[in-house]
């Protein structure tokens, strides 16, 4: 059984997020994870939260860095208020070139600032809930003021779950020390990695500060090529081939292949994105290469095939909620039957 999420299209308007949340809890979800990238991942959560009921939403991974950790305690305190606890704090420490010439910050090395950083998330929540004094001091972040009339009232569901998005096995580890779940990316999603090295490492974690994982969510998100029949699905495989190769340009995506044996397929993919040849850059991938990362079925076979790959390894499964809603029967039936 696995509690099934979905995220949408990171290109959807954020007024396009209202009627996709409604459809994501219809379809029985029990997480929608929303991009923070065309819209502003807070705004679309408060428009999600908005109307609905039932599902928990979440930032898939908000970026974090860019933003004072008080600025993101504010946000994710109003939205666990407003939603009656249904709220998930997704962080993202971005690779980078994103953040360096995206965002225009600094970059330092991810984990020992995003351990810092929930640190203070932490150290807020419990000022404001408890009203003590905000005092939480470290390298990249020194919270110590906070005034009695700005603030905020304490919540009715103040342990906000805060999951990071990670690829490499340092931020797997931090995860498993001081965050209530990971949301993994389609290119670390592979069974074998999992089994080899994010669930070690989250255990590693753990046990740093003799930790229970008892709660901890880990969650896969492949990119799934799916469709009403075998051939739709791999005509959608064809479709996705070339993102998932720009993917695999950017370095940071390559602990995966370093443990296949096919690092040297993402310095030819890096060269050729470099140079602007993406047009080259799908056929370097091979059918062994999909089929690790790819799951591909239609969709009234495509549980067996995740349930094949990740039982016993993954407590959740995160699926793309397609623009339109064509297959919303086949996804809902999908979505059960992961559940059951």
């Amino acid at each position: 059984m696995f509690r099934v999420w979905l995220i949408t299209d990171m290109r959807l308007t954020l007024a396009e997020i209202a009627s996709h949340a409604r459809r994501a809890e219809t379809l029985g979800a029990d997480v929608l994870s929303l991009a923070d990238a065309g819209f502003d991942g807070f705004l679309g959560a408060q428009s999600a939260i908005s109307v609905t009921t039932r599902i928990e939403i979440a930032t898939a991974g908000a970026v974090c860095f860019a933003r004072s950790p008080l600025v993101t305690a504010l946000a994710s305190w109003n939205l666990s208020a407003l939603s009656a606890g249904r709220f998930r704090l997704g962080l993202s420490p971005l690779v980078p070139a994103m953040l360096i010439e995206k965002y225009g910050i600094a970059w330092h090395p991810p984990a020992p600032r995003m351990r810092e950083y929930i640190g203070a998330l932490r150290a807020v929540y419990k000022s404001w809930q408890t009203d003590v004094p905000l005092h939480y001091v470290g390298k990249h972040y020194r919270l110590t003021r906070q005034n009695s009339w700005s603030r905020p009232a304490p919540i009715e569901d103040p342990d906000i779950p805060i999951h990071i998005g990670a690829i490499g096995p340092r931020m797997s580890a931090l995860a498993g020390e001081c965050a209530s779940g990971l949301l993994l990316h389609p290119t670390n999603s592979a069974s074998r990695y999992l089994r080899e090295i994010v669930i070690e490492e989250i255990e590693r974690g753990a046990r740093r500060k003799a930790r229970s994982l008892t709660d901890f969510e880990l969650v896969v998100m492949p990119m799934c090529a799916t469709g009403k029949t075998s051939d739709e699905a791999h005509q959608q495989r064809e479709a996705q081939r070339r993102m998932f190769a720009i993917f695999l340009s950017t370095p940071q995506y390559w602990p995966a292949l370093e443990l296949f044996g096919w690092k040297a397929t993402g310095e030819r993919l890096l060269e050729l994105w470099r140079e602007g040849r993406e047009d080259l850059m799908g056929e370097q991938l091979t059918e062994e290469m999909l089929d690790a990362f790819m799951p591909t079925a239609p969709y009234h076979k495509l549980a067996g095939v995740l349930r094949e790959r990740f039982g016993g390894l993954a407590r959740g499964i995160c699926l793309q909620l397609p623009s339109n809603s064509e297959h919303d029967v086949a996804l809902g039936r999908l979505i059960r039957e992961l559940q059951e």
